[in-house]
């Protein structure tokens, strides 16, 4: 069954658990703060692709990474991530509730796609090799070793993703971070909270 899009939406409306949006989370650097990396994401209108090295992308392709929720759902998704970090010492944050959100039609007709949980070496069997950018690592077999990461109804899309700020709605996770985007802005002499949909603190979803 096909809809127009206005059908579409309120669809999605009738359900907490589904969004029209979908999410990339960006995290702070060695060398630069969350905010910061956030900017340059905006100022170059580019979510640059992580690869197997700098994420857990299976493939040679490097693939930008997203998740299709709503921001509640990416809120506790970061939180819980934040307690299990807490007590497990030495592991890497994997993101913060900092991003860019995008309507998932626009990021679909861009070449986004849900990813494929499933064993890996099973869908490498079944998959040519240059869509295993869309494999994620799913199997639950070992009762003492999980491996599901399908809270997060991930996305991806080959390669970088190049936006329209026209597009973006801008996700902070505390209002001093917001505050940080708006100086780099304004000492670039960059008009960019002019141009983009809107913004979200989700501190104030997340406590």
């Amino acid at each position: 069954m096909s809809y127009d899009r206005t059908t579409w939406r309120r669809r999605i409306a009738e359900r907490t658990d589904l969004s029209s949006q979908v999410v990339h989370l960006t995290r702070e650097t060695q060398q630069l703060t969350v905010a910061q990396v956030l900017y340059n994401i905006v100022d170059q209108q580019t979510i640059t692709g992580s690869s197997t090295e700098s994420g857990f992308i299976c493939g040679s392709r490097p693939a930008v990474c997203f998740q299709d929720a709503p921001l509640i759902g990416i809120c506790q998704n970061v939180f819980y991530e934040q307690k299990h970090k807490e007590n497990n010492a030495g592991l890497k944050t994997r993101y913060r509730a900092v991003g860019v959100a995008l309507p998932k039609d626009y990021a679909y007709c861009k070449g986004a796609r849900p990813v494929i949980y499933d064993k890996t070496a099973e869908a490498k069997q079944y998959l040519p090799k240059d869509q295993w950018w869309r494999i994620v690592n799913f199997d639950l077999t070992n009762k003492d070793s999980f491996v599901d990461w399908t809270h997060e109804r991930e996305w991806r899309v080959p390669g970088n993703f190049n936006f329209e700020l026209e597009q973006a709605t801008l996700l902070f996770v505390q209002e001093k971070n917001y505050r940080a985007f708006i100086s780099l802005c304004k000492a670039n002499k960059k008009d960019y909270m002019d141009r983009i949909k809107g913004v979200v603190i989700m501190d104030n979803l997340l406590y």
